[in-house]
């Protein structure tokens, strides 16, 4: 795997993805604040100070550094903010590329966040020469899972965890560069 050292916007059919900026942080703390997106996100704080911190430490980062970067998703035709998406290498996983995806409530249902994960599984392989690309979601969220399996990962897993007292049910999806196998273990 490997680092971008320049990364540019990725330019799908309806959507633009970019490196996400500070000042897109009141768009995206309005939809991770709702409620019905809240619930299935992994971000502690989405007030618009708490994801301005975020933003700016992500941009730090290149593209395949460990850590998350983040990529705000706009609209090609109209610019508007619909989303964002985000990719990290796993932890002690070398070649594996976990994803994450939040689409604006207002933005659900039009096929975005296939478009825009297709989109990032692709840079993914492609420009960092990932081996796998992984999402995680919630086993209730129907929605998630779908896209996962547009974006062609397939399930692998289902799970549960107890954080704080509470369990949490997920599924963990995956896809495989093509030419590559599984490893044993």
């Amino acid at each position: 795997m490997r680092f971008d050292d320049d990364p540019r916007p990725i330019v799908t059919e309806r959507l633009h993805l970019r490196r996400s900026e500070a000042a897109d942080a009141e768009t995206i703390s309005a939809y991770r604040s709702d409620p019905e997106v809240h619930r299935y996100q992994g971000w502690e704080r989405t007030d618009p100070e708490g994801v301005r911190e975020e933003i700016v430490e992500m941009g730090e980062r290149r593209p395949g550094e460990p850590g998350w970067v983040q990529y705000s998703v706009d609209e090609l035709d109209s610019g508007r903010l619909v989303g964002d998406v985000g990719l990290s290498p796993a932890d002690d996983e070398h070649g594996v590329i976990k994803i994450g995806y939040t689409m604006a409530p207002s933005a659900q249902g039009r096929g975005y966040a296939t478009e825009a994960v297709r989109a990032l599984v692709a840079y993914a392989f492609d420009v960092l020469e990932a081996d796998v690309v992984r999402a995680f979601a919630s086993a209730e969220n129907i929605p998630s899972i779908r896209v996962a399996e547009k974006a062609g990962l397939v399930l692998v897993e289902r799970f549960e965890r107890t954080y704080g007292g509470e369990t949490w049910q997920g599924v963990r999806f995956e896809r495989r560069r093509e030419g590559t196998v599984a490893s044993a273990g």
